[in-house]
């Protein structure tokens, strides 16, 4: 689904909001701001299945644990800085809002905003606030609480995880026009700003939030911490029912929730089984009868969420663009979903971000060719190639069997592939980003969002390293997030994703169809295209009741 506009601005500076826009039931309505859904090929119709329970009457109150899958001891709920695990994302999604927000179906809106104004060339944004708005702790939301928090990501001693996305802004460009508005000048333009400003890593805080530990995590989200020790980092988090949330319809309905962390994907469909949990996240493709089976609910979604492997494109053998090339050569897409994921993700082509308007949808796609994947290791000097590969279950619950299929298929290409699986504490610590050869786990993004969280030089995610060896690869991406004619901004995506799809250092062979399952008294919650946990403004848990 594209929205291009026309002439030289993008869809969202020229799409005027329509009647039927403004009574859409799950999407954000927009109040006098004229911008659309913008990431292509996100409908209803391309990401959801099922919902959670059905439709039931809403019943209020009770206690909703949830299953999450492994976490890590150094874990927090600062909003702004790196969330390294999906359990903490989970929680952070539950605390804290943006200004802007993607609905379930991926359509952008507003969420404590009340309008976005932006300029014809991409420079200037205008953000008008609701009004009434408080945080947890009773405090107003309010333009000095919006200053604060852009300042606080765009900290040059300690920048945040939305910083990159925030290109073009500095301090001196995040004005106060009154107690409600905020104005964004930018030094460049930034065709996704609108983008930037839904990012959860874009949440907004009080003036002087400094969360250490559960102790000042304070955000405007649909649940939030009674007390520091309800926070257990690699534990649980239990939170409580925001009493003043600002929306006015559709939750929270439960009173308290509690994220509780498992080790693998077994123990987590064990507690849903033995009644320790009435929710479980993300459970491999091999459950879904097993769960069934015992009479539980499935709730299921179409994404762009991706479990890559990553080849360090600055540490040997892959600082040889025929190593990367064979490698993703190696792979039997097909089978390696087939048998790591039971079916349940969908062919991918080395690229990222399948929904955005860019995505190179013509590029033949690649498979599995042994013979050709021999010759280049020849070519580069590493026949009998052996190689570690790095992998957890807290990357994803299937990513060490996606591992173990690889190193079987590797052999036909006379590679030794020994898989490390690692706890998540190892995993995520200081060798994360170092790795030569490891995997990970991405929600979906459109592809300027991804590039600036993954690809490019300084990036906080910057696994592959690939724009550091490719000023051209660089060059597109910048001219592409400065270009808001929509046409020519999506020829530069095209450009620079195959540029990627032929040099760069990720294998990405699937895309999640995410599946959680439930008890029959769960009712209410939505599947989201962002193959995130709790993503959409908490519409996993927030519109959830007991019944």
């Amino acid at each position: 689904m594209s929205d291009k506009g026309s002439g030289s601005q993008p869809g969202y500076l020229t799409r005027n909001m329509t009647r039927r826009d403004l009574l859409k039931g799950a999407a954000a309505v927009v109040v006098g701001a004229t911008f659309g859904p913008m990431i292509a090929g996100c409908g209803g119709s391309e990401t959801t299945t099922t919902t959670a329970g059905g439709v039931g009457a809403v019943k209020m109150g009770g206690h909703l644990r949830v299953a999450a899958g492994a976490g890590s001891a150094k874990e927090d709920l600062n909003i702004h800085g790196p969330a390294l695990t999906p359990p903490s994302m989970a929680m952070r999604f539950n605390m804290y809002d943006s200004l802007l927000e993607f609905d379930h179906a991926g359509v952008l809106g507003v969420a404590l905003a009340e309008m976005l104004d932006p300029n014809a060339d991409g420079t200037q944004f205008t953000v008008r606030l609701k009004s009434d708005l408080v945080f947890h702790d009773g405090s107003a939301v309010n333009a000095d609480a919006v200053v604060y928090s852009f300042n606080r990501i765009l900290d040059p001693d300690n920048p945040g995880l939305a910083a990159k996305q925030l290109r073009g802004l500095t301090p001196n460009g995040i004005v106060k026009v009154d107690d409600l508005t905020v104005r964004f000048e930018l030094e460049v333009a930034n065709a996704i700003f609108p983008e930037a400003l839904s990012a959860y890593s874009a949440g907004i805080v009080p003036v002087g939030y400094d969360p250490k530990a559960g102790d000042g995590a304070i955000g405007t989200g649909p649940f939030m911490l009674a007390k520091p020790g309800d926070f257990q980092p690699g534990i649980q988090a239990v939170l409580v029912k925001n009493p003043n949330y600002w929306r006015r319809d559709g939750g929270p309905y439960v009173d308290q929730l509690s994220i509780i962390e498992f080790a693998d994907t077994t123990a987590q469909l064990n507690a849903l089984l033995g009644g320790a949990a009435d929710y479980c996240q993300m459970i491999a493709g091999a459950q879904r009868e097993i769960a069934t089976g015992a009479g539980f609910s499935l709730l299921e979604a179409k994404t762009g969420s991706w479990i890559p492997f990553t080849m360090n494109c600055m540490a040997k053998p892959f600082d040889d663009v025929r190593v990367r090339q064979a490698f993703r050569l190696i792979v039997d897409r097909p089978e390696m979903i087939a048998q790591a994921a039971d079916g349940l993700q969908w062919v991918g082509n080395d690229m990222y971000a399948p929904f955005d308007a860019g995505y190179p949808a013509d590029l033949p796609q690649r498979e599995q060719d042994l013979e050709k994947a021999k010759s280049l290791l020849k070519e580069a000097g590493q026949e009998d190639l052996t190689i570690k590969l790095t992998t957890s279950t807290s990357v994803s619950s299937g990513a060490p069997a996606a591992a173990t299929v690889f190193a079987q298929q590797a052999k036909g290409a006379g590679v030794t592939v020994q898989v490390d699986e690692v706890t998540g504490d190892v995993f995520w610590g200081d060798e994360y980003l170092k790795y030569p050869f490891a995997m990970d786990n991405w929600g979906t993004r459109g592809y300027l969002a991804q590039a600036g969280f993954g690809s490019l030089p300084g990036a906080i995610y910057n696994e592959t390293h690939y724009g550091e060896i490719s000023p051209k690869y660089v060059s597109l991406v910048e001219e592409a997030f400065g270009t808001v004619d929509d046409a020519k901004r999506n020829e530069l995506i095209k450009e620079a994703a195959t540029l990627e799809h032929e040099e760069g250092g990720y294998i990405v062979y699937g895309f999640d169809m995410q599946v959680d399952a439930h008890a029959a008294n769960v009712q209410g919650a939505m599947p989201d295209f962002s193959g995130l946990a709790s993503a959409a403004g908490g519409s996993r848990y927030r519109l959830v009741s007991l019944a």
